[in-house]
């Protein structure tokens, strides 16, 4: 079992402009722990450092330094930066970085281990969430594995499938990124203070092989924001700043059909076939 929970709620008070709600349940804290742990041992990088975002009053942070011994944990809240050091401040495998997640630089994060490879854990903020998202896809290259704790319908769009009302721009990406896996449902109670949403956990561990060349990939978030951005309408709208009709075609997607109707393969072949063209327009 982890170590009981601080309850320091009292002394400070959550923020909201920070989302911030902090877990105290032990038995969510325990599993949570295990999860790492299974990540951790089976991690492929030859070197692998875990990171936490959002630690929060250090709930987690704890047990994991317990097990793991060295973690850098990522907080915006000075108030709670300080709480931790302070907390901490005898570990030495404890480090904190005092800024905004949005921010995180992974390759200066490892600069001194070249290759270095982390598994990233946390309670994520639902209000910067899906923004911090696709700040980190942006760099899965670096990435292990990531295991967060999500607003519950963010989760349920990250693994919808196709011809669903909650498959969208981020459904897309998150797949084309990562191998997506939902886990444990967390009512609120497991919180302090409770929020008004259920949470869930996440999954994710980045593709090793890329799906698409990085011109193709630009292309691709280009189609999907553009296709996603009015859903209702067919992609022979949505997609006429981008491609014709008959690049839709040959791409093996129907003009008429709304952009939810595609499956992640058929985005990947819309990419292509509009970067292809692109080249050879640029080679005439």
């Amino acid at each position: 079992m982890a170590e009981q929970t601080e309850r320091q709620t009292t002394k400070h008070r959550a923020r909201k402009r920070f989302g911030q709600n902090f877990l105290v349940d032990e038995t969510i804290i325990d599993s949570i722990v295990d999860l790492v742990e299974e990540q951790m041992s089976g991690a492929t990088g030859k070197t692998n450092a875990l990171i936490e975002i959002g630690p929060g009053l250090g709930a987690i942070t704890q047990p994991l330094l317990k097990r793991f011994n060295s973690l850098t944990a990522i907080e915006i809240d000075r108030d709670l930066a300080a709480r931790l050091r302070n907390r901490f401040a005898a570990h030495p495998g404890f480090s904190l970085i005092e800024t905004d997640a949005l921010t995180v630089n992974l390759e200066a994060l490892g600069s001194d281990q070249p290759g270095q490879q982390f598994t990233i854990v946390g309670n994520l903020p639902y209000n910067i969430s899906t923004p911090l998202l696709f700040h980190l896809f942006t760099q899965a290259d670096r990435i292990e594995s990531m295991l967060f704790m999500l607003q519950k319908e963010v989760v349920q769009r990250m693994v919808a499938q196709p011809g669903t009302k909650t498959f969208g721009k981020l459904s897309v990406m998150t797949q084309y990124h990562c191998h997506v896996e939902s886990l444990l449902e967390i009512g609120p109670e497991s919180f302090d203070p409770p929020p008004k949403i259920d949470s869930q956990l996440i999954r994710l561990v980045p593709r090793r092989e890329a799906l698409l060349s990085p011109p193709a990939a630009e292309q691709l978030r280009q189609i999907v924001t553009a296709a996603f951005a009015q859903r209702r309408k067919t992609l022979r709208n949505t997609l006429a700043g981008i491609c014709d009709q008959e690049l839709i075609i040959a791409a093996g997607c129907d003009p008429g059909a709304r952009a939810e109707r595609l499956t992640l393969q058929q985005f990947l072949q819309l990419a292509t076939r509009v970067t292809e063209r692109l080249s050879s327009t640029a080679e005439a």
